[in-house]
Order: structure tokens, then C-alpha cells, then sequence
């Protein structure tokens, strides 16, 4: 049952499971305007440009209040101009940008494909050979699968066939964990938060972009409190949000920064990834679990299980029982009835051990035999 404190592991893509040194920097007020806040600031936008390998000459780094899907917002509403067209990768969901062009009424084109592995090239090339994009969009890793994506062999298409375009990377679960090279891969926006892969409390997005792209899309935002552009240069001008920041979090954010680079930046925390990614796979392995994602197009971040077909599991029921026991998981949102097991956060191998011998009580208390016949 739940311990007395309530204190749970969160195995889910966010809200993640903080330090308590990052909980507990949110114990302090200052002011939007105060020198060691808009510090604070400074150093997050600098640290953050660092992480994703690029320097203040050709990229900068906007912070935007809200969560995530703020962020992809924002660059939507933002870079895609008024008569502009843009091609939507999708891993067979219904994205929060092809919602996003529904609302603005944009003119797009989805290309969609299996849930259970990773873009296939050749039909992007193919799309991209029939048609003319200002905008190109796709997820590096797919929150709800676990799939990763080919963003590297994907931006140097749309360089070949549409030089123009702007090309954007939703990394919300990978920043901070896979290495990315901007420039190589052709990158110009990159959106994640500051929960979710950077494993702090969730309050405000962060948008990686090249400068001289955003620039061109100044007047084309569809959005006071999103416009991207007017959010830079307020930031620029004197180190401050043009709206109430979330400095509670941010100051949070500054501790969990501090914590990765201790740990050895994006190497380390990859390294840690790794290992608890190992731990799992292997341990669900050995009572007979399915992995949704296998191979090359699997990640270290999220793991989709098939849901068993012994008439004695039912997805809610297992869900509620690893909650009372303070392992948190979740229904995946994929089109198969899979879970989701996460790595992201402040998790570690002994957890994802832990986590393992909860869900064999689970299946013992289901009267589920493992290892699992099927």
C-alpha cells in the first residue's frame, strides 16, 4: 500500500520525479525584477544553449511561460507564415501541431506512419520532392511510443529539396539525454521544458532557435502572450520576461542545471539513462513482457509494454495497484494497449529494480502466472 508520506516514483513523461535540493530552491521568493533573478535567468539561457551544442553567435534560447505544448505553440504560431504550408511527421497520433494548424487554419500536409517505429525516409524525401514547404515539423522522440525519429536524415532533406523551409524539432523527452547536433542536422527551432527530459517541476517551455530565422518571422505571430519573437527581444532588451515569469520554478531550474553538469552533463545523465533503461527491459524481458519499439527505433527514455493477454489482466486495475504501492505508471495513448514506462527524472537503477518486483507482486495479487505464456 501507499507509504504514510505519499512519497511516490514517477515512471511517467511528466510531471517527472525531482531532487528534493531542486524542490527545495522554490523555497525562497524574489522578484521578476530583482538582479539575481534576471541572473538566473541569464545563466539558465546559457547553460541551456550549451546543452544543445551551439553557441550565442548564430542561436539563442527563449524561456516561455506554460508547459510543452506553450512552447510548440508558440514556434507554430510564430514561424509559419501567412500563406505558408507546412508537413507534419507523425508517428500514427494526432499531434498537438496538426491541432495547432487546425485552430490558425493553416495550410498543411500530415504524413503519417506505424506507431511502433521510426519515420521512413524515403517517403519524406518523396513528399518533400512533390511539394513546396515553408515549415517542417517532426517529434525527435515520440512521447507516446517510445519511437525515435531520423532528425538528422530528415533535415538534410528538407535542406536539398526545400532550402527555404524552417525546419522544427519537438525534443521534449529527448533534450538533455540524446546528443544533438543543431547545425549538422539543419536544425533551426527546438522546443522542450523544463520538466520532462531536463528533470525539473514543469512551469515553463524553452525554445532553442537560430536567430536569423526567428528574426525574419517578426509581425507574423498569432499570439500576444506566444509571439516568440517579441518574447526574445524583451529578453535581449533588459533581461526580463514581458509577462509574470514563473520564478519559483526557474530558480528550480537553476538547481536541477547545476545537478545534471555535477553528474557529468548530457554524457552522464545518458550514461544513467542507459542503465536504467537496461535494468527494465531486461527484467520485463525475463517475466515474459513485449516491448512496443524494438531495435535501432527503440529509445532509452520511453518503454511501451503490450498489455498481456491473460483474461486476469486488465490495464486500469494493474495501473491502480502500482500506485498503491507508490510506483506510478501509465496507460499509453498509443493505438495497441500498451503501458508506458518511463526513465526520465530523478530515477535511478535501484528504482527501476524496485519497480520490477512491485509489478511481479501486482501480477501475483492478478493471479497472472510469469513468466507470461503468450
Amino acid at each position: 500500500m501507499s507509504s504514510s508520506k505519499g512519497e511516490k516514483k514517477m515512471f511517467t513523461y511528466g510531471p517527472v520525479g525531482v531532487s528534493l535540493t531542486t524542490k527545495q530552491a522554490m523555497l525562497r521568493d524574489v522578484g521578476s525584477r530583482d538582479t539575481e533573478f534576471i541572473n538566473a535567468v541569464k545563466f539558465i539561457r546559457s547553460r541551456l544553449l550549451e546543452f544543445a551544442g551551439v553557441s550565442d553567435d548564430k542561436f539563442t534560447c527563449v524561456p516561455m511561460q506554460g508547459t510543452g505544448t506553450f512552447g510548440i505553440e508558440a514556434v507554430i504560431s510564430t514561424t509559419v507564415p501567412k500563406n505558408g504550408k507546412i508537413l507534419i511527421l507523425d508517428n500514427g497520433t494526432r499531434t498537438t501541431i496538426s491541432k495547432l494548424v487546425d485552430i490558425f487554419g493553416l495550410d498543411s500536409v500530415m504524413l503519417s506512419f506505424p506507431e511502433d517505429r521510426g519515420i521512413d525516409v524515403k517517403k519524406v524525401e518523396e513528399c518533400l520532392q512533390n511539394h513546396k514547404f515553408t515549415n517542417v515539423s517532426v517529434v525527435h522522440c515520440e512521447t507516446r511510443s517510445g519511437v525515435m525519429n531520423p532528425i538528422g536524415e530528415i533535415g538534410a532533406l528538407v535542406r536539398k529539396y526545400n532550402p527555404d523551409a524552417t525546419y522544427f524539432v519537438d525534443a521534449m523527452t529527448s533534450f538533455g539525454i540524446v546528443p544533438m547536433d543543431l547545425e549538422a542536422d539543419n536544425v533551426d527551432f527546438v522546443v522542450s521544458s523544463s520538466d520532462k527530459s531536463m528533470s525539473s517541476v514543469p512551469g515553463f517551455a524553452f525554445i532553442i532557435a537560430n536567430k536569423e530565422k526567428l528574426l525574419q518571422c517578426k509581425g507574423q505571430a498569432r499570439s500576444l502572450s506566444l509571439d516568440l519573437v517579441d518574447q526574445y527581444e524583451g529578453l535581449e532588451l533588459n533581461g526580463q520576461f514581458r509577462f509574470t515569469p514563473p520564478t519559483h520554478v526557474m530558480l528550480a531550474f537553476r538547481q536541477n542545471l547545476l545537478e545534471i553538469e555535477a553528474e557529468g552533463g548530457i554524457l552522464g545523465r545518458a550514461k544513467r539513462f542507459k542503465q536504467n533503461s537496461d535494468v527494465l527491459k531486461a527484467g520485463m524481458e525475463k517475466m515474459g513482457f513485449k516491448r512496443l519499439v524494438m531495435g535501432n527505433d527503440e529509445s532509452v527514455i520511453i518503454t511501451n509494454f503490450h498489455s498481456p493477454k491473460h483474461p486476469n489482466f486488465d490495464l486500469q486495475d494493474f495501473v491502480k495497484r502500482l500506485n498503491e504501492k507508490d510506483q506510478v505508471i501509465i496507460k499509453s495513448k498509443t493505438k495497441t494497449p500498451t503501458f508506458s514506462i518511463c526513465n526520465l527524472g530523478n530515477l535511478h537503477p535501484e528504482d527501476m529494480t524496485h519497480l520490477l518486483k512491485c509489478i511481479s507482486e501486482v501480477c501475483t495479487e492478478m493471479n497472472i502466472p510469469l513468466p507470461l505464456s503468450e
